[in-house]
């Protein structure tokens, strides 16, 4: 059947070669005829937080709000782009089931449907395409095979267990809170503890500040006495005004033609600004920082916000994005060493081989879906467990080539909005994904969640995948479909709403003031119930 298929298509390329389930193709342009209309377009995002969803043909996917942020959350390159399309890979599912992909194999790859027609093309040099048609399952797997032999898969044998500080004290971390968790979580088999964001000075400025006055040596050598390696966060590739790196070193930053700073974001009340991959100064940093960081003893590195690498601009060495991207990210592996290197707010294809595990979707949240970033904003990229969920699921076919980080789990009822039934979903999915992480603290939990987090932890289902959506653990049937629908769309009061809200999103000032205001909300919380 899909041979036959794949005969009625109409392909150009500069060459055209067999290939088991499809064909492999070359060129810088290539295209793919179909003989009769699709019925779904699976979007493929950029990086981790991008979404990556079935979505019904004639359902419009408009420009996410506010317009600051899309370089944090999608390729900026396309971010204005309405049409069906993806990074480095699109497929369509046809009217009897059949799906068609098309996927580069390369680098700097793209690909749109228009019409009957689905488009790949390349930013810089040549390209070779893989068209396979048939099973959704059979053809991904042969797409990443391929991909394997180009870039390579990650070196991690086991998959380990993780407590990150993140999703209950976010920067609300200090020293005296993570030993005392540290000491709470008593002979619960984490393999990891990871320290995440908040002990640094500020970002591009790594070192301990003053809420850890033992340092970073000795807050690793803490959590190595419990048996568990350190984990360390980190944002390398980013860079802030208020940052001595930004200040001694303008020339590292990546640049646009017209010579001014290229926007990453904005965070921590601050424009975020990127890191120039191809500058010597900036690899040989790179390099410093990470043999630095393992010197303090962490043996686990979460590299969050990598995207900043890859974002479009002028290099000091002239070379596509995506593979000054690699060239920054070769440099960091090589110096980690052995570590364990979990990528994060990374571009998805250029960081397989280099790392071990791979974030495949949006922060999840102790609440299922916010109205305002979903409705008003139109933005799925953004944290919120029905973002996490739908967009990890569609990238678990990269199971074969990294470790599929689909974020933590929750067992917590205290300051989480999660019904029971939601949690369970996640825990699921983390169980199909084989990666294990949770931030929840001791002493938010009750007897009975405690009880849950330990079964979880030691408990190793068998897993079946019974259709796109739909999977057996055990032999307990687990349907995520009905729970990931995209929202849908807003009417025209709230749509003038969401372009409002968006603009003053764009808002330094406002957008300093909402920073503060988390901030002090946060305070109140951990001051409310401590650890």
């Amino acid at each position: 059947m899909a041979e036959t298929f794949l005969d009625q298509l109409k392909i150009t390329a500069d060459s055209i070669q067999e290939a088991s389930e499809g064909r492999l193709l070359s060129g810088a342009h290539v295209s793919v005829e179909l003989p009769i209309a699709p019925i779904r377009y699976l979007y493929s995002g950029w990086q981790s937080w991008s979404l990556t969803a079935w979505v019904e043909m004639g359902r419009p996917l408009g420009p996410m709000r506010p317009s600051s942020l899309p370089a944090m959350q999608t390729d900026p390159a396309y971010a204005g782009e309405t049409r069906p399309h993806g990074s480095w890979y699109g497929a369509v599912e046809m009217p009897d089931g059949q799906v068609l992909l098309l996927g580069g194999l390369g680098l700097e790859s793209h690909v749109m449907l228009q019409g009957q027609i689905l488009t790949g093309w390349v930013e810089a040099g040549e390209a070779e395409w893989f068209v396979g048609c048939g099973n959704e399952d059979v053809i991904f797997e042969q797409y990443a095979g391929l991909l394997k032999q180009n870039f390579g898969s990650g070196r991690a044998q086991k998959s380990l267990r993780v407590w990150c500080s993140w999703y209950s004290l976010y920067s609300g971390i200090t020293e005296a809170r993570l030993l005392k968790i540290l000491g709470d979580l008593g002979d619960l088999p984490f393999d990891v503890f990871q320290v995440d964001d908040g002990w640094q000075m500020t970002i591009g400025d790594w070192e301990p500040n003053a809420k850890f006055p033992g340092g970073m040596d000795g807050m690793a050598a803490s959590i190595k006495v419990t048996g568990r390696k350190a984990g360390l966060w980190l944002a390398p590739l980013l860079v802030v005004p208020s940052s001595g790196l930004y200040q001694e070193h303008p020339d590292w930053l990546l640049r646009d033609g017209h010579g001014r700073p290229v926007s990453a974001g904005f965070n921590w009340g601050e424009q975020l600004y990127a890191l120039d991959t191809t500058h010597p100064g900036v690899l040989d940093w790179l390099r410093a920082l990470m043999e630095k960081v393992r010197g303090w003893g962490y043996e686990y590195a979460k590299l969050d916000f990598l995207y900043a690498g890859a974002l479009p601009g002028k290099r000091s060495v002239d070379m596509p994005r995506e593979a000054a991207y690699r060239q920054g990210l070769k440099a960091i592996r090589e110096a980690l060493g052995e570590a364990y290197f979990l990528t994060c707010g990374a571009p998805v294809l250029p960081s397989l081989g280099l790392c071990d595990g791979l974030r495949v979707g949006p922060d999840v949240a102790g609440f299922w879906a916010s109205h305002r970033d979903e409705d008003l904003l139109m933005n799925t990229a953004t944290p919120g467990t029905r973002n996490a969920i739908r967009t990890t699921l569609q990238r678990l076919w990269l199971k074969p080539l990294v470790q599929t980080d689909p974020d933590v789990t929750y067992f917590r009822s205290r300051l989480n909005d999660l019904t029971a039934e939601q949690k369970q979903l996640l825990q699921d999915l983390a169980q199909i994904a084989e990666f294990k992480a949770s931030s929840d603290v001791p002493a938010w939990l009750t007897e009975s969640e405690q009880a849950a987090l330990r079964l979880f932890l030691e408990s190793n289902p068998g897993v079946l995948k019974m259709g796109r959506n739909s999977y057996e653990l055990d032999g307990r049937g687990v349907d995520f479909g009905a729970q990931i629908d995209l929202p849908p769309l807003p009417g025209p009061f709230t749509n003038l709403m969401g372009a409002v809200l968006g603009g003053l999103a764009n808002v330094p000032f406002l957008m300093r003031i909402f920073n503060a205001l988390e901030k002090r909300d946060l305070g109140k919380r951990l001051a409310e119930n401590p650890v």
